[in-house]
């Protein structure tokens, strides 16, 4: 079956057959083997316009084939994953389409009922299934007693902290509190505060982080946090070559990114820095604790060395061009011997 045989369906589907038509083009899509970008494009371009139109059975029915289907069209899948569970079930516990950012993003928005599915998924992000936890049991969430952190805070601030701590809200609310959380990963910043505030990152910049990031390949990562910062390669590689995510933890605040896109970053770079959400936790803390003054005068510091790396460099290969030059006119010049 190729993409003339979507146009055919289109063109026999008899007017107001929506609901032929929208399960009739997904049928014939899972049925190729390999389709094209040309032919998942089709597909998207026949059913976005007639989903409002078509039944809740159909939209189940839908879900339920591309839940199977390894080339699914990404625009369609979101669209129904954003359905309620009893349609988006299958897509929630199977489908390859929906990416990490896509599973926390339909947590923060539908809460328990998504999560609860998507927990059902095999590999599933440990991260993102620690998440669910803490929805499941809000206790896991509650903030740690600010006596362990106040070691590197400023006077005011403790006291600030430790008032903060006897008005907390009981642990009842941190369920809405992560939710709430989740939903802010993937909530724009304030573009007009940003362009004020922040010297070194957009908007592109950040998504370019966060998307090389996900690949799992740490030079593309590396790269890109070599270009956000504005240091070589060599200086990003070896923050990002520690052992722990401290020297990422300063890039990122330095950078002004909100700490749960900061976290989203760590964790796609450092999986294994959070085991359970304790850890999260101890991220967060120590990702508000720290000053931003203070990161770029870290940043500041990388900046130094690249440069000065680059004068040594620099240095280095002239003064082995004059070596070489003074070795070469030593050859050619005629050989003297005292008499």
């Amino acid at each position: 079956m190729s993409s003339s045989d979507f146009r055919q369906i289109a063109i026999r589907a008899e007017a107001g057959k929506a609901e032929r038509l929208f399960r009739a083009v997904v049928s014939a899509f899972c049925s190729l083997t390999r389709p094209s970008r040309r032919e998942i494009a089709q597909l998207e371009d026949l059913t976005l316009p007639l989903f409002d139109e078509v039944s809740v059975e159909s939209r189940r029915y839908v879900a339920a084939a591309l839940s199977e289907c390894e080339y699914a069209p990404n625009a369609l899948v979101r669209r129904l994953a954003e359905e309620p569970v009893d349609t988006a079930a299958p897509l929630l516990i199977r489908s390859r389409a929906l990416s990490d950012i896509d599973l926390i993003a339909l947590i923060g928005r539908h809460g328990l009922p998504h999560a609860r599915a998507i927990a059902r998924r095999k590999d599933l992000n440990p991260t993102i299934s620690d998440l669910i936890k803490a929805l499941e049991k809000p206790t896991l969430v509650r903030m740690r007693p600010p006596q362990t952190i106040v070691t590197a805070m400023p006077a005011k601030e403790v006291a600030a902290n430790a008032a903060g701590a006897e008005t907390q809200e009981p642990p009842g609310n941190a369920a809405e509190n992560a939710r709430r959380r989740l939903r802010a990963m993937m909530r724009p910043d304030a573009a007009g505060k940003d362009a004020c505030v922040n010297p070194f990152l957009g908007q592109a910049s950040y998504a370019k982080l966060r998307e090389t990031a996900l690949t799992g390949n740490a030079a593309f990562f590396q790269t890109a946090l070599a270009d956000a910062l504005d240091i070589d390669f060599q200086t990003a590689r070896s923050l990002i070559e520690q052992s722990s995510y401290a020297a990422l933890l300063t890039a990122l605040k330095a950078l002004d990114i909100s700490e749960d896109r900061a976290f989203l970053i760590a964790v796609a770079v450092y999986p294994s820095e959070f085991p359970h959400p304790q850890a999260i936790r101890l991220f967060l803390d120590r990702y508000r604790l720290l000053h931003r003054e203070a990161a770029l005068d870290r940043v500041r510091g990388w900046k130094a060395e690249t440069l000065s790396r680059a004068i040594r460099d620099s240095g280095q290969g002239s003064a082995n061009s004059d070596a070489r030059e003074a070795l070469n006119s030593d050859d050619s010049a005629p050989s003297h011997k005292a008499s």
